[in-house]
């Protein structure tokens, strides 16, 4: 791997550029070594038959159906199916909204349009053969996305921008009707909308090879995947199932690949997001299930032990190429070593983004969007307590909250000195260099304790009565919700004598993990295929099997509120660090936002400005 650029700042903001050149040719006796390319063509070839022909002919759009809105200067068209054996009229269809500079129209009666392109007209620098195609996943909490049926106002300041704007509605849980919204269907369902644009690259403007997607928690995960699986064939089992077109009309096979994806917050990594969670967060807490002496307690701890030998054998790495990992540490669970010093600085370039992006006096404005996870329901208040650490910012963040969230203000700041005073109000545990308007912290233990403390029960995303939001994205039929994670199960099993010896512990739990770690879905994929579907890092670091086994989006930004108690501050960090190893992408920009927690995050502007500006970064 060569990296053309490098700017080492931590992910208080970080950008690698990566070239793309192929690896070394290296011979043994017994076998060569292929180039990353020639694995991920071969693990991602297509096999196109008569069958996938005859049903892209049904997934075709109708380019005489074409509507005008005269305000917005932009025609679109609703109702786009992609795929011939969709279930839910609600969710699986798209809307596409062309800036009308690159429409030649004509009148098709009933106030619909047929339409072709101009070609040489331009958006922002742009043409319909160039301008880049983007995608919302507006799923918070994995949530279903409903498609458009009439005008989508959301287009309007990317189709001002110069760029294609396609909402593709996707199952997902809460969803209003009785299709299945479990995974891995919420994915499915934007890759067949993905493969439909493809298929019908010569009757949409846009560039089919410059599509970006982005969202916030639940779906800024969904985001990551559709970047981290494109082309996978562990999804050609549920494309078939709906119909998605796999080929052209022509023969040739389509792709669900894209070229960059966007994610705020992404609630994500869901194979160690509980034990994630125990060891940045839950080691430190000591109420509610986290409470000393209880048997959740102990378990917390032993999941804390195994993320740290999980996080030994990941082979992560920073810029230089230092693989990071944890020791043994005196006090706390593995809180030394190279990746617990790599976390440490991350904090401090966040603080210190802050000290140099915000002009003082200034107001804290704080957003929080809606829960990337269940609300606790065990009846009993859940782990920690309100950070104590004063909110952001300078100016307001992100531009308006995301739907279901809520923007609050605090205290006005008359210095840096006093924003300073007020953190370390409870005990001190930042030093700040007035000279340097700099500043540094005494421990990531004492960071969580006044920003990041624990607001879930053990078990923050596979709880112990199946009571999260993820339990339900794992559904079968007869179980709207199961346990997924094979660690809190193993655990469960080996420290059975442990636990039983505790407080409230019951036999029953591990169990049921057993029971429904087993089961499988309606395609006959286990658990743990479906777990790995959800997980982009099973496809980026050769940790995983599905290591080259898809086509990865070159273009990457990764934004997350570090206040956040949502999830832990390691699903963020591990994603941005197998990304910036990963030889198929081309930049990787990540940035912590200090004072925000789960929220559409960015260090200073909005959100959608700032994605638009990155989008065209990549490109130009």
């Amino acid at each position: 791997m060569s990296f053309k650029k490098v700017l080492p700042l931590m992910s208080g903001l970080l950008i690698i550029s990566v070239g793309l050149g192929a690896c070394g040719q290296a011979t043994t006796k017994t076998k060569h070594k292929t180039s990353t390319a020639a694995q991920v063509a071969k693990a991602t070839k297509q096999t196109v038959t008569k069958a996938d022909v005859t049903n892209a002919k049904k997934l075709l759009i109708n380019h005489k159906k074409w509507r005008y809105n005269a305000t917005n200067k932009v025609y679109y068209q609703v109702g786009i199916k992609y795929g011939t054996k969709t279930t839910s009229s609600t969710y699986e269809s798209m809307g596409i909204f062309i800036p009308a500079k690159y429409v030649k129209a004509k009148t098709s009666g009933h106030q619909t349009y047929t339409i072709t392109f101009n070609r040489k007209a331009k958006v922002k620098g742009y043409t319909a053969k160039t301008a880049p195609i983007v995608m919302p996943v507006n799923t918070p909490g994995y949530a279903a996305q409903a498609a458009p049926t009439g005008y989508d106002s959301s287009a309007n300041k990317y189709t001002k921008a110069g760029f294609i704007y396609v909402a593709a509605g996707c199952r997902g849980l809460n969803q209003s009707d009785k299709s299945n919204g479990s995974s891995p269907w919420g994915v499915t369902d934007l890759k067949a909308a993905v493969r439909t644009l493809r298929l019908n690259r010569q009757n949409i403007a846009g560039n089919t090879n410059r599509i970006f997607t982005f969202g916030h928690s639940g779906g800024g995960a969904q985001s990551a995947l559709m970047g981290a699986t494109g082309d996978s064939k562990k999804y050609t089992t549920y494309l078939k199932a709906i119909g998605a077109p796999l080929a052209t009309t022509t023969g040739n096979a389509t792709s669900d690949a894209v070229a960059g994806a966007m994610a705020w917050c992404p609630i994500t990594s869901l194979d160690t997001a509980n034990e994630a969670y125990e060891w940045n967060m839950g080691q430190y807490s000591n109420s509610g299930t986290c409470k000393q002496g209880t048997w959740t307690k102990a378990l917390s701890n032993d999941m804390a032990t195994s993320y740290a030998q999980y996080i030994n054998k990941l082979g992560l790495k920073d810029a230089s190429g230092q693989t990071l990992t944890l020791k043994k540490s005196a006090n706390g669970i593995y809180t030394s070593g190279s990746y617990a010093t790599y976390l440490k600085k991350e904090v401090e370039q966040s603080l210190n983004n802050f000290l140099k992006d915000t002009t003082f006096p200034y107001k804290a404005t704080s957003n929080e969007g809606p829960s990337g996870a269940a609300t606790q329901t065990s009846g009993k208040k859940p782990s920690g307590s309100k950070p104590t650490g004063a909110t952001k910012s300078g100016s307001k963040p992100s531009g308006s909250a995301p739907t279901g969230g809520t923007t609050s203000s605090g205290k006005t700041y008359k210095t840096v000195t006093a924003y300073i005073k007020s953190l370390n109000k409870n005990g001190k545990w930042i030093t700040y260099n007035a000279k340097k308007n700099t500043a540094t912290i005494t421990s990531m233990k004492a960071f969580v304790k006044h920003c990041k403390t624990a607001s879930k029960d053990v078990g923050a995303f596979d709880g112990l009565t199946r009571q999260q939001t993820e339990n339900k994205l794992f559904a079968t039929s007869g179980s709207s919700a199961n346990h997924f994670d094979s660690t809190i199960s193993n655990l469960l099993t080996t420290n059975q004598a442990k636990y039983a010896k505790l407080k409230n512990y019951k036999t029953s739990y591990a169990k049921a993990y057993r029971a429904d770690l087993k089961k499988t879905d309606a395609q006959g994929n286990s658990m743990q295929t479906r777990l790995n579907l959800y997980n982009p890092l099973y496809y980026l670091t050769n940790y995983y099997a599905g290591y080259n086994t898809s086509k990865v989006a070159k273009y990457w930004r990764i934004r997350t509120g570090i206040n956040q108690s949502d999830t832990a501050l390691t699903v963020e960090t591990n994603l941005a660090l197998t990304l910036q190893q990963n030889q198929q992408v081309k930049s990787v920009d990540f940035a912590t936002v200090w004072g925000q927690g789960h929220t559409e995050a960015e260090r200073t502007g909005n959100n959608e400005t700032n994605f638009i500006k990155w989008v065209n970064q990549s490109l130009n």
